[in-house]
């Protein structure tokens, strides 16, 4: 047993089944002797409806999820390009495919018995959307195990379906008499939209690592009560053990004390026998003296007649 293997398992069932089967994943490997990989285990998050739905995808459509994959690297080189013209043509494409690929999760999703409402409709689609704009979020979601929905960071064209805001793409200024004039606002204008980009890079990265900061806190809290939760089941069980014990010395103690009553019943009842016995030993002990001293008798009155 290995924690990818339990992983992949644990991600491909639907989300009410998950913390059952993650349990007894994690029991099997401590009772294996695996107490570290049974924590690892206990770590491993219930998913969403809409991480499910997703992960859902990755595993019955992977052509699908290739393409998209795809197209992430092709939205982010023309991002980092500030080439406005295929980030506009390419934003059109991410919006009718997640778009897309959305409703077939969904369609996924209730053929596995869960119908899913609009809201988590639209969570699998801006899922989708962070997936195309940062590829660590992008292997994630291709390994098949999102634990919950993504939001797109800072900086990355929304996926609207509209052309991206002329403020947010710089474009090339048009030609005049100029021309240095000209290049010199057009590098103002291109320090300025890398000057936000940075600023908003920044403040993603830092949201991101509060998050992070704050999930970690989460899985020790929750590590910490999967812990508590298993030693209050060994004592549980260490009480039912205890407690059959005592039930079987009960029990136990019933037998012993009837045995002794049989015993001395019996040994009454022989010491009973035993008087008895003695009683009629003397009376035929005296008989048998009163039988002699009258056969004597009766020899000595013939004697003497």
């Amino acid at each position: 047993m290995d924690l990818d293997a339990v992983a992949d398992e644990l991600y491909g069932l639907p989300p009410g089944d998950f913390t059952a089967a993650r349990d007894e994943r994690a029991k099997a490997a401590r009772a294996a002797g695996d107490r570290k990989l049974a924590d690892r285990i206990r770590r491993l998050r219930r998913p969403t409806l809409a991480a499910w739905a997703g992960n859902l995808l990755v595993r019955e459509q992977p052509d699908e999820a290739r393409r998209l994959l795809q197209l992430g690297e092709a939205l982010r080189q023309a991002h980092r390009d500030m080439d406005g013209e295929q980030l506009r043509e390419l934003s059109e494409r991410q919006h009718q495919i997640t778009f897309a690929l959305a409703r077939q999760a969904g369609r996924l999703a209730g053929r596995a018995g869960h119908r899913i409402s609009d809201g988590t409709r639209q969570e699998i689609q801006d899922t989708l959307h962070a997936v195309l704009a940062d590829p660590r979020t992008a292997e994630q979601w291709a390994a098949g195990r999102m634990t919950k929905p993504l939001s797109t960071p800072a900086g990355f064209p929304a996926s609207s379906g509209q052309p991206a805001p002329s403020a947010d793409l710089p474009r090339p200024a048009p030609s005049t008499a100029g021309g240095a004039a000209d290049r010199e606002e057009e590098h103002a204008r291109r320090r300025d939209f890398h000057q936000r980009l940075e600023r908003a890079r920044q403040h993603a990265a830092d949201t991101q690592r509060e998050a992070h900061e704050q999930e970690s806190e989460l899985a020790a809290a929750e590590q910490e009560q999967s812990r508590a939760e298993e030693d209050q089941q060994q004592a549980e069980q260490r009480i039912t053990h205890l407690t059959r014990q005592l039930q079987e010395a009960d029990h136990e103690q019933r037998q012993t004390r009837e045995d002794a009553r049989k015993t001395r019943d019996h040994a009454r009842a022989a010491d009973r026998a035993l008087r008895e016995a003695r009683r009629r030993a003397r009376d035929a002990a005296v008989h048998a003296r009163e039988l002699a001293e009258h056969t004597r008798d009766r020899e000595r009155e013939k004697g003497q007649g």
